[in-house]
């Protein structure tokens, strides 16, 4: 779908407003390449409740395999494009054979923003034979980029391996590095549909949006109901409950939740001491932030770096 028929779906100040925002959120991000590869898999292909840090593109050419988690179950099929943006549970199985495209990647936004912070959700595209061209190019702009020692989450996603991996880019050329990031950003348009990204029926009040995008950027500093409702100019009462209309969780639960997630990136790919990190996710103190990010991960962040960041 063309870009000027994604937003013919909505009315004109909407329209706009959307465009503007997501137009804005994409030219002040940058993708950083993990892994890049083409693999052929078998039953040993099987790891549960993994969440990462960065995304995943699949494109499959053969085989079957499944992805899925509790909201839902896609079939890997052969022509067929998957994403599954950062910080989205998933389970992955293959029982026989799968032939698989992969590329990973890194979102760096300054403010802590994402593209896919109200999407996280396994997406499935029909594939086009551009997007073969494109992997494959990237494979030619990228050799040896992809995981050669273990397809297993807990081995690869370990901080050094997943800094290892960026400090490549250092070394890529200049137009090679450019070419990279623009062929991320049109693999990531084929989900940027109505269909895909956002139905017309679920589209998110504007009201919401704006205060979905204020909390992104401004997880550092206080944020409170009375002051997200006086931002759009509602009752506190009617703002909250308008808010878990649109996005499933009240206020204050949806803050604490991307707080936490911008901490398990932090830990993940910073050497940043635990103080910084609760302070640049607007904690008020370590103790709550310790206290909070045990109660929505099971693990102390001490522990989660542990496990993450050392073989």
């Amino acid at each position: 779908m063309h870009k000027s028929d994604f937003y013919a779906y909505f009315p004109g100040k909407l329209a706009a407003s959307l465009r503007k925002a997501m137009n804005k959120l994409v030219l002040k991000t940058t993708f950083s390449l993990l892994n890049v590869d083409y693999v052929q898999l078998d039953e040993s292909w099987n790891y549960r409740n993994v969440t990462s840090t960065f995304y995943r593109i699949y494109l499959i050419d053969d085989g079957s395999g499944v992805l899925y988690n509790p909201a839902s179950s896609l079939t890997l099929e052969k022509g067929f494009l998957y994403l599954i943006p950062s910080f989205t549970t998933c389970n992955y199985y293959c029982a026989d054979y799968l032939g698989q495209y992969y590329v990973s990647f890194i979102e760096d936004a300054p403010d802590g923003a994402s593209l896919f912070a109200n999407n996280r959700r396994i997406l499935k595209v029909p594939a086009t034979e551009a997007d073969g061209v494109l992997f494959r190019r990237l494979l030619a702009l990228n050799p040896d980029r992809g995981l050669k020692s273990s397809y297993d989450p807990k081995v690869y996603e370990k901080y050094p391996v997943l800094q290892s991996f960026r400090e490549m880019n250092n070394y890529s050329p200049f137009s090679a590095y450019v070419e990279t990031q623009g062929i991320i950003l049109q693999l990531l348009s084929r989900f940027l549909t109505p269909e895909c990204f956002q139905s017309p029926a679920a589209m998110i009040h504007s009201r919401v949006s704006d205060a979905i995008d204020y909390i992104l950027t401004n997880l550092h500093r206080p944020l409170t109901v009375a002051h997200l409702a006086q931002r759009a100019n509602q009752h506190p009462d009617y703002f909250s409950r308008l808010f878990r209309e649109h996005t499933g969780e009240r206020p204050l639960s949806y803050i604490q939740l991307k707080r936490i997630e911008r901490a398990q990136f932090l830990l993940v790919n910073t050497d940043l001491p635990l103080a910084q990190i609760a302070a640049e996710t607007g904690f008020e103190s370590l103790s709550y932030f310790t206290r909070l990010f045990k109660e929505k991960t099971a693990q102390t962040p001490g522990e989660y770096k542990r496990n993450n960041c050392s073989f």
